[in-house]
């Protein structure tokens, strides 16, 4: 009996070793339909994993947000860019001062490959204005 290439993701080990075959996939520039097949393959069982074994709902947005940056070791500038926002924007929604909209949603969520659920759940908001009147007061 032929041993399969991809089986269902069982432990970590297994699921990070899926996810950099997938990241080498992505990378090849004249793609077969064999290797756009095996990346869909990947794809699905990586997100099937994913979705037993990740409790997002833990996380605020907000922290997951910034857990995700350190995974993927991006910055704060490079995530402005991605998101077509000024730093000084994103440090506010970093430093929970402004929430995030809509298209930063959808951006975030087809940037780091999740459900856009993840990022769009109620979180408590530094309200630094009302703050300031209430200490001025």
């Amino acid at each position: 009996m032929e041993k399969l290439k991809y089986t269902l993701i069982k432990n970590q080990k297994q699921y990070f070793d899926y996810c950099n075959a997938l990241e080498s996939l992505v990378d090849v520039k004249d793609k077969t339909v064999a290797i756009d097949d095996e990346i869909d393959l990947l794809s699905l069982l990586i997100e099937k994993y994913d979705e037993e074994h990740n409790n997002f709902d833990a996380l605020d947005p907000i922290s997951l947000l910034r857990s995700l940056m350190t995974d993927h070791h991006l910055t704060a500038t490079a995530l402005a860019d991605m998101l077509q926002v000024s730093k000084g924007y994103v440090s506010d929604i970093l430093n929970y001062k402004k929430g995030l909209s809509k298209d930063m949603i959808r951006k975030l969520a087809e940037y780091f490959k999740l459900r856009q659920d993840a990022f769009n759940r109620p979180y408590p908001l530094n309200n630094v204005m009302k703050q300031s009147l209430m200490n001025a007061g």
